[in-house]
């Protein structure tokens, strides 16, 4: 981290408003972060280069949001979300870069139609209770945030169909990542994706993070749930689109 060039720290202050305007503010614009850390350095370093940022800014979050947490769909999504910490663990020795992004990209278009169909079929009042929709995307969630940290778009599908208001929407979204990124430091060191030079560069960039999450709190104060909702799912599909087609 200490060869970057000017240019390259361009790109990681941008990482690290980012980080913190997804974690504070509005769940699922954090999709853009890994694309373009990878930009800048080998794909897989870059998972943990992003890591420690995502924990400081968690902490920021569920520090502001601390009163607005749903447990009991926190804790239906846990167990299943570190099985798929482990899962991911395991893959990212047979899984390229790329395939991984392509499968990522494909599957949350995919369940953000199934999601659009539901809403439009059922009623507005229906959530899914089965345990099995929790596990699905409790694993498919820390799969894809072991192996690419973009389990974003996931969590949004989730949180969405749950029918959470925003607040409790992004508070509850604070507290599963900071738990699930905690839990991945241990894979994370083993692969050596995290080491002393990307951390002192995490910690010089830990007020672009606040700033971050400031510029999200102001903004998500002032939208509505409708749009809020809108914004978040658009934010997933374009996300969704970049990592297919990039």
């Amino acid at each position: 981290m200490t060869n970057f060039t000017l240019f390259h720290w361009g790109i990681a202050v941008i990482c690290a408003l980012m980080i913190g305007f997804t974690k504070a503010g509005i769940p699922g614009s954090g999709i853009l972060v890994p694309l373009l850390a990878a930009y800048i350095m080998p794909a897989k370093e870059s998972t943990g280069f992003i890591l420690p940022m995502l924990i400081l800014a968690d902490m920021f979050a569920i520090t502001y949001w601390r009163r607005y947490v749903d447990w009991k769909k926190l804790f239906r999504l846990l167990p299943w979300a570190w099985l798929g910490i482990f899962s991911g663990f395991l893959g990212m020795s047979y899984l390229s870069n790329v395939q991984l992004r392509i499968f990522i990209g494909v599957l949350v278009i995919i369940l953000i139609g199934v999601s659009w169909l539901r809403n439009k079929l059922l009623p507005d009042n229906s959530i899914p209770e089965h345990w099995l929709f929790a596990a699905v995307l409790g694993t498919l969630a820390g799969s894809m945030s072991m192996m690419a940290n973009a389990a974003g778009p996931v969590m949004v599908i989730y949180l969405l169909t749950m029918r959470l208001p925003k607040e409790s929407f992004i508070g509850t979204s604070a507290w599963f990542f900071f738990i699930i990124n905690l839990s991945k430091l241990t894979f994370s060191h083993r692969l050596d994706l995290i080491n002393l030079h990307s951390l002192q560069t995490n910690l010089l960039l830990l007020p672009c993070i606040i700033v971050g999450g400031l510029i999200g709190i102001f903004l998500v104060r002032r939208i509505s749930l409708k749009t809020f909702n809108v914004t978040v799912q658009a934010l997933a599909a374009g996300g969704a689109l970049l990592l297919i087609f990039t």
